[in-house]
């Protein structure tokens, strides 16, 4: 009798133990691998795949490469995936290769302009595009150079141009193709500089000349974005274009160039294109597209010279993305696929039955020991009576007949898709399972929801959008398992302004905020931020145009510093020391004016750290801290 009372007290004392150690923590999310696809190998036979796992011990992470049969199967380690699939940067006749390198074009640094001052560390500009995301610029630019395979020798594209080829500051060798006969190379680039460069969107596609060393902009007349050019297999290009200057989300199109003729696939579609790829028949193009809170996969027909409309088919559906397109194959397409529980792991979607099949099993053994939370699809009507989606993600185990704490999410962007995304942050999966309900809206601005909506943020951020946020939360807190006296609002960069600005106007509904890189104050962001082609346009111009009824409106009535006066909860600010983005006095100035006032507050400052938080130990800093405010104020 008294072994059974002992064993029934130990029992209960390990419960809440043994409950905790069956959810996602901050911890276990670090343990989550990174499945990265390579490509299908040359013979056509093999998906070749990268997995990276987190080294909290070397603050990195680990690399190893597998194998596996194209119709899924056994996976094989590899010692090294060196020449295993196509090198795309390879010319069709192998004489060339193309790689791209920074090259010093401009005399910026002090121990540059002065040989006799080689321990300078000054910077001199004249123009802007001083500094770009996390890195000042130094002179240096990226340029295109191919290189002959016999002589070794290699020859640069842009010489002395003062241009960016692959874009800064995320471009990668996606940015350059060879022309299908090898005897051309076809990149994108920005060729302008200085303060133009930074007011500017308007990149364009230029073909280079082998033979002749001649460079032609093949998209002059376009003063948007031109970018990811590819070929068909007959040879027909096809790249992605934003029609509208200075305007950085705007509607992404498929452009096709024939004989110098222009079509765009998916003109009348109402949507905005993420990616693509042709098909090997050269008539039919697969794209990837946000589509009410998910993405998924499309395709569009090339009808070629001829009066037929091309249409667009979506072809997958359900809850999950489909980040990414990786090969056809004679009946199927192997993708990237996740969704808010599970992290990428690759795919193969059937194109005539349209299903899924799980090819790589990373990452299943790990979720199998852990109680997913659920992800539930609601829409709200707005105050405006629109239809909004909004993503409500419960804690494992959910039971209606409790309490539970909840937490607005704001999402960044301000035009980006909330989707079935999987964040090593922002992993909702992990904030659902210390207990709070999250409640993501498709506010207003998010693409998925038609051309329209996703606008409508442009000069309106204090607006509907933070209407939006408000009736979403409202109409979630209806529910009786709503703990309506323990709700916060979480969310960086435009989420951070969010929280920023409702900390002036929620009235009462939060007990809790959490900004990481968000705009505090309009008008040094305006002076401080590197691509003013953004604030341009969704501010509506500067600050000191008086004439500017929109400007005027983004930096007084939508600007939280204005409102601080009413701040009267709680907050914890994070801000990274590299975040050109949204610059580091936003931050500072925010937690100041918190302290000032004698609000409860903390910064959270990351030195090294751009506008994400990117190294693991700094990644775990981040969400123990993110836990532990929420444990003390919410």
């Amino acid at each position: 009798m008294m072994k059974t009372h002992i064993l029934l007290f130990l029992t209960f004392i390990c419960a809440p133990f043994m409950q905790a150690q069956n959810v996602m923590t901050p911890e276990l999310l670090w343990q989550v691998k990174k499945v990265s696809p390579l490509g299908i190998s040359n013979d056509g036979q093999s998906l070749i795949y990268k997995v990276s796992t987190p080294n909290m011990e070397t603050n990195g992470f680990d690399s190893t490469f597998y194998k596996m049969p194209v119709g899924g199967g056994e996976a094989t380690l590899l010692e090294s995936a060196e020449g295993m699939v196509p090198d795309k940067n390879l010319s069709p006749n192998y004489g060339y290769q193309l790689l791209h390198k920074p090259v010093a074009v401009s005399k910026i640094t002090g121990k540059d302009m002065y040989s006799d001052l080689p321990e300078s560390d000054a910077y001199v500009f004249t123009s802007l595009d001083y500094r770009h995301w996390d890195t000042w610029n130094n002179g240096s630019y990226n340029h295109v150079f191919y290189k002959n395979m016999k002589t070794g020798e290699d020859t640069d594209i842009m010489p002395n141009e003062p241009f960016y080829s692959p874009q800064a500051p995320f471009g990668g060798d996606e940015d350059y193709i060879w022309s299908p006969d090898g005897t051309e190379i076809y990149y994108v680039s920005k060729k302008v500089a200085g303060t133009e460069y930074a007011v500017s969107t308007n990149t364009d596609i230029y073909k280079y000349n082998l033979q002749d060393k001649t460079t032609v902009n093949i998209t002059p007349d376009n003063k948007g974005y031109d970018t990811q050019p590819a070929f068909s297999k007959d040879g027909t290009l096809a790249w992605l274009q934003m029609k509208t200057p200075g305007y950085e989300a705007d509607k992404n199109d498929i452009i096709v160039l024939n004989n110098g003729v222009q079509m765009n696939l998916t003109a009348r579609w109402n949507g905005t294109v993420n990616g693509f790829t042709w098909a090997k028949n050269s008539k039919d193009i697969y794209f990837t597209a946000p589509v009410d809170g998910t993405i998924q996969l499309f395709s569009v027909d090339y009808p070629g010279r001829t009066r037929k409309m091309p249409v667009v088919q979506q072809l997958s559906e359900g809850q999950f993305n489909v980040t990414g397109i990786v090969a056809e194959l004679d009946k199927s397409l192997i993708v990237t696929r996740t969704d808010m529980n599970h992290a990428t792991e690759l795919f193969s979607f059937d194109l005539k039955s349209k299903k899924f099949t799980q090819l790589t099993h990373v990452n299943d053994a790990f979720y199998s020991k852990l109680d997913l939370p659920k992800v539930e699809k609601r829409y709200v009507t707005t105050k405006d009576n629109q239809k909004m989606l909004v993503w409500v993600i419960l804690p494992p185990n959910f039971d209606a007949t409790k309490k539970y704490p909840t937490l607005l999410y704001a999402q960044g962007g301000p035009q980006s898709a909330l989707t079935q995304f999987y964040s090593f942050r922002w992993n909702f999966q992990l904030m659902a399972s210390q207990g709070y309900i999250i409640v993501a809206p498709n506010r207003r601005g998010m693409p998925g929801h038609g051309v329209e909506w996703n606008a409508a943020i442009s000069g309106d951020w204090g607006g509907k959008a933070m209407q939006d946020y408000l009736d979403a939360i409202d109409d979630v807190a209806k529910e009786s398992y709503v703990d309506n006296d323990r709700i916060g609002a979480v969310g960086a960069s435009f989420g951070g302004y969010s929280v920023f600005y409702l900390a002036g106007h929620h009235n009462g509904r939060f007990k809790s905020f959490i900004a990481h890189d968000g705009i505090f104050d309009m008008r040094s962001m305006y002076g401080t931020t590197e691509e003013v082609f953004f604030v341009n346009h969704d501010m509506g111009g500067a600050y000191w145009d008086k004439n500017n009824a929109t400007a005027q409106k983004a930096y007084n009535e939508f600007n939280p510093i204005n409102y601080v006066d009413k701040w009267d909860t709680p907050i914890l600010i994070v801000q990274g020391g590299k975040d050109y983005r949204v610059p580091i006095e936003q931050g500072l100035e925010a937690f100041q004016a918190a302290q000032l006032r004698g609000i409860k507050s903390k910064l959270l400052y990351f030195p090294e750290e751009n506008h994400w938080v990117l190294k693991p130990q700094n990644a775990l800093v981040w969400q123990r801290q993110f836990y532990d405010w929420l444990k003390e104020t919410l």
